[in-house]
């Protein structure tokens, strides 16, 4: 939600002491990777190689993307302003592909305005890479085409804050991206490039939900989007939403935010009601279902019918669970031991679920709206038990994640430290020992004993794992950066 946008990611004018310390840092020379509470091997998960990004220290960053058949890692890189790509198979950095907006500050607060900065939602098909900016723009890349041509398309969705996550359909022929931080929100769906050679996407519909669902004025958001192959349907997250249960609190009240969020269901292949998706219908598959204990910002579709959530006591402070819901009976599961996640993924490849954690309780299972009881940490669940198998720290902040599932590689990135970038940095040691380095960097975790995928054609993994995955924040009822 737009409220709490800035709590990963806050950033200020760095003062001559801030520099005067960063200095100071950068003086003490160069450190060994993979290091300290970061560098720890838990549940057969082992951070064993850190990839640093040139130019800018990491400051703002959001959502992450895998194509596994490709071998490429994308980043949406507001701190260098553009989407950075690092082979997955020899974990070189490629290249960073420009012309986003960047890091846009608040003038009143010098703290990062995630609203309108940019890159932030990330997703592929083949050769096409798709991009959501500040300024409400989504850009159309072509990743075989000379670097300074690669930008095709630049479309806007008509708002004036960020396009942020999206979702493809599994043959990239239809795409769904959410203004998160309008108000009210809105997605927009689009004819996309497929397999095309060229690029030709335009929009075909813009899609919203009730007012009584979603009230104006709020601050409420629509979050991150993911494509099931099996019921042909948009999954998206809502991290709060109105009456979840009858009177509870969705910001039309002082005091802590009291309702749940929930998922909404949309048919791309049906005009979406002009009055916007209301209830959930068993009928058509579509609409608004009602979650417990539950604020998503992520989702990712895993196997079976199970679709995980990144519920977030950002968006309400007692959610302090994971949820899975079943895309075909809309049965809810709880998973009890980690929460705070925005992006979530789900690795074929070993079957597991990973979590970018930034907001999960020091106490697990209760209440933790304060700052000072929630930490970033990658976590870890087992598909098919639906248990919690273990958590990694990472910086402060740190909430994106993507896997390649052909070789079972986890990249998380972690901001630099707040000597380095100011408000909104690392406030640990942990990113600095991960990274081995002050700059910040994609860290990358493997399954220690788990043999990759590396000679496996997986038809469906060309956009990561055949689905959407999530990153959210939205206001002040959602958390994504």
């Amino acid at each position: 939600m737009r409220r709490s946008k800035a709590f990963a990611c806050l950033s200020g004018i760095v003062s001559p002491a801030v520099l005067g310390a960063a200095m100071s840092l950068v003086a003490t020379g160069a450190m060994a990777d993979c290091t300290g509470p970061g560098g720890v091997t838990v549940g057969g998960v082992k951070c064993f190689k850190a990839v640093a990004i040139p130019g800018n220290p990491l400051r703002s960053f959001d959502i992450s993307w895998v194509n596994p058949k490709r071998g490429q890692y994308y980043l949406g890189d507001r701190s260098n302003s553009g989407i950075d790509i690092i082979n997955t198979r020899n974990l070189k950095f490629e290249r960073t592909i420009g012309g986003f907006v960047g890091i846009v500050l608040n003038p009143k607060t010098g703290a990062v305005d995630n609203n309108h900065s940019g890159p932030d939602g990330v997703t592929s098909h083949g050769r096409w890479l798709y991009g959501g900016d500040g300024n409400s723009t989504l850009h159309v890349i072509d990743l075989d085409a000379p670097p300074a041509m690669a930008t095709k398309q630049v479309i806007s969705t008509g708002g004036t804050t960020r396009l942020d996550e999206m979702a493809l359909t599994t043959d990239g022929t239809l795409l769904l991206g959410a203004n998160n931080a309008e108000d009210p929100p809105f997605a927009t769906l689009f004819k996309a490039n497929g397999d095309n050679a060229t690029s030709n996407v335009t929009i075909i519909t813009k899609i919203t939900v009730s007012a009584a669902i979603i009230p104006a004025g709020a601050g409420l958001s629509l979050e991150q989007p993911a494509w099931d192959p099996k019921t042909k349907r948009f999954l998206t997250s809502i991290p709060i939403i109105a009456n979840n249960p009858a009177g509870c609190n969705y910001g039309q009240l002082s005091g802590p935010i009291t309702c749940d969020g929930g998922v909404l269901f949309s048919d791309p292949t049906t005009p979406p009601p002009a009055a916007g998706y209301g209830a959930f219908s068993s009928a058509t598959m579509t609409g608004v279902v009602p979650l417990k204990a539950c604020g998503p910002n992520g989702a990712s579709v895993g196997p079976g019918n199970e679709v995980i959530l990144g519920c977030n006591p950002g968006n309400n402070p007692s959610n302090v669970i994971t949820a899975l819901i079943n895309s075909v009976t809309q049965a809810e599961t709880q998973i009890a031991g980690i929460t705070g996640s925005d992006e979530v993924w789900y690795n074929s490849g070993d079957n597991r679920y990973y979590t970018g954690s930034s907001r999960d309780c020091t106490n697990p299972g209760t209440p933790c709206p304060a700052a000072s009881q929630q930490t970033a940490v990658l976590g870890f669940i087992n598909a098919n038990t639906n248990l919690l198998i273990g958590k990694i720290p990472q910086s402060s902040g740190s909430h994106s994640v993507a896997a390649d599932s052909r070789l079972n590689r986890i990249f998380v990135p972690n901001v630099a430290p707040v000597a380095i970038v100011g408000s909104g940095g690392d406030t640990t040691n942990t990113g600095a020992g991960i990274c081995g380095t002050n700059n910040g960097c994609v860290a990358v975790y493997k399954r220690v004993g788990n043999k990759g995928h590396d000679d496996d054609d997986q038809g469906d993994d060309d956009n990561g794992n055949g689905n959407g995955n999530g990153n959210g924040n939205g206001n002040g009822h959602g958390n994504d950066n």
